[in-house]
Formats: structure tokens, C-alpha cells, sequence
């Protein structure tokens, strides 16, 4: 019986421990593969965002972004991008909370620099993108520039506060615990992402398998009866909402729980 099992990226497909992906899920994931399954890549990260070294693996799909582009077979088969007049309400909130605010696309990520960055993990992540040689763009008065989700850091809850205001008109913000923030389109998720999969093979949801360790996973892995949470989840209380706890990313989990369900 032909199964399809989703991953989350960061901390499922990747150790947890260096952010590198473990070759035991990767010869798992194309062994599961030469015996006729599916293999697709859930992700909060947008299309542009999926490093080639996730892309080598081999995967049938992409959910990218949460829900808001799709792709199976290597074509796009969803997309929903923000107007122009919401992404500058968002930059203008963003630049009145005075929170960092990483605007992702389909086609680029882009952080607001018109002011310094102020939280830690913020910076990083900037400098991880430069290292990447990614071309972000600053030129957001530009009628065609647009969003499909973003994500903030902040400081002091009031900055949340005072953001959601603005975002809660449009957005769903999903806790991604202490002070980051991910904010995703009302109507979008890791788990209509999956739906649209589902139906464009015709699998069956019993016959679907969703992989993750974080509450922006948390639709997903709710939405299937097969869920399986990694070892190193954060926050910890996700493991008590799946229906399987596998070992930590760093510890093969991939490959056990593959094994454990039959598709190697």
C-alpha cells in the first residue's frame, strides 16, 4: 500500500545538535522511497528558503511556508502571496513596535534594516543568510513587493502586544516559544498544505504520516492519526499530542520511525 509521510525541516529533518541532516534519514527517506512512497518536506520555510542540501535527498514535494505554496511533481500547484497594502501595514507596525521583523517569500526573505537589529537570534539568523549568499532586498516601496508569512523577534511583551494589534487582522500568530514569533495567513497551514497533497495523489489520510517537533507543526500533526514527534520536541508537551514519540533527530529518529511504520 503506497504511504506518504511529511517533514518538518529544523530540528526533524536536521539534528537538533549541529543542524546538519543525519545520513541515516537520508538513506531512510530514499529507501522509502524505492519502495514506491511518497516523501515530501513540511516546512514553515518558503520555497526559496529549502537549502539545496535538503533538496538533494530527493523528496516527491514541498509544503512550503505553512500552506502557502505547494508543490508536487515539481510544479506549483497552490499559492497565496500578501497584497502590497498589507505587507506595508505590517512594516509600519513592525517599525512602531519596534520589533525584528524577517518578511519571507516565495522568491526571497528579506529583513527590515531600515533600523538595527536588536535581538540575538535575529542577528544570527541575518548573518546566516548573508552566509548563504542570499539576495535580500530592501526596496519595499515598490508596488510588486509582497509577503507570504513573516516572522518577529522582539523583547518586552508590549511590543507583541502592540504588533498583534495590527497582525491579528490578517494573520495567526503561532508561539515558537520565549520571543519569536511566526505569523501565517488565516486559512493557511502545515496541515492544508498537506490536504492539497493528499488530494492531488488521492491518498487517504490513514495512509499519511506527518513528522515534527514544534507547535507550527502542531496543525499537522493534530490533523493525522499517524503523528510522530520527535525526541528533542520543544516545547516538550508536544509529544503529548502525537500518536508516536520516535528518538531525537540527532539519534536517527527518521530512520526508526520509517522502519517502525513499514516504509523501509
Amino acid at each position: 500500500m503506497r504511504k506518504i509521510a511529511f517533514f518538518d525541516i529544523d530540528n526533524t529533518l536536521t539534528s537538533e545538535t549541529d543542524g546538519s541532516v543525519p545520513e541515516s534519514a537520508v538513506l531512510a527517506i530514499r529507501k522509502a522511497r524505492e519502495n514506491g512512497h511518497l516523501m515530501f518536506l513540511n516546512t514553515g520555510r518558503c520555497y526559496q528558503n529549502i537549502e539545496q542540501r535538503f533538496r538533494d535527498v530527493g523528496f516527491d514535494g514541498y509544503v512550503c511556508g505553512c500552506g502557502t505554496n505547494v508543490y508536487c511533481d515539481g510544479k506549483s500547484i497552490f499559492y497565496l502571496e500578501q497584497t502590497h497594502e498589507v505587507t506595508m501595514q505590517i512594516l509600519n507596525i513592525g517599525k512602531a513596535a519596534d520589533v525584528d521583523l524577517l518578511f519571507e517569500s516565495k522568491n526571497y526573505v528579506c529583513f527590515d534594516l531600515t533600523r538595527p537589529l536588536h535581538h540575538l537570534q535575529a542577528i544570527r539568523q541575518y548573518h546566516e543568510f548573508v552566509a548563504r549568499g542570499y539576495d535580500m532586498p530592501m526596496d519595499f516601496e515598490r508596488s510588486d513587493f509582497t509577503c507570504d508569512k513573516f516572522v518577529i523577534w522582539f523583547h518586552e511583551q508590549n511590543q507583541l502586544k502592540q504588533f498583534r494589534r495590527v497582525s491579528d487582522k490578517w494573520f495567526q500568530c503561532i508561539d515558537r516559544n520565549g520571543t519569536f514569533r511566526e505569523f501565517i495567513p488565516y486559512g493557511c497551514s502545515k496541515a492544508t498544505g498537506l490536504q492539497m497533497v493528499l488530494d492531488y495523489y488521492g491518498i487517504a489520510k490513514e495512509n499519511a504520516y506527518a513528522f515534527g517537533d514544534s507547535n507550527n507543526d502542531l496543525p499537522m500533526l493534530s490533523y493525522l492519526t499517524n503523528s510522530i514527534g520527535m525526541g528533542n520536541a520543544a516545547p516538550p508537551s508536544l509529544l503529548q499530542k502525537v500518536s508516536y514519540v520516535t528518538e531525537r533527530a540527532s539519534r536517527d529518529g527518521i530512520y526508526l520511525a520509517l522502519k517502525h511504520f513499514d516504509f523501509i
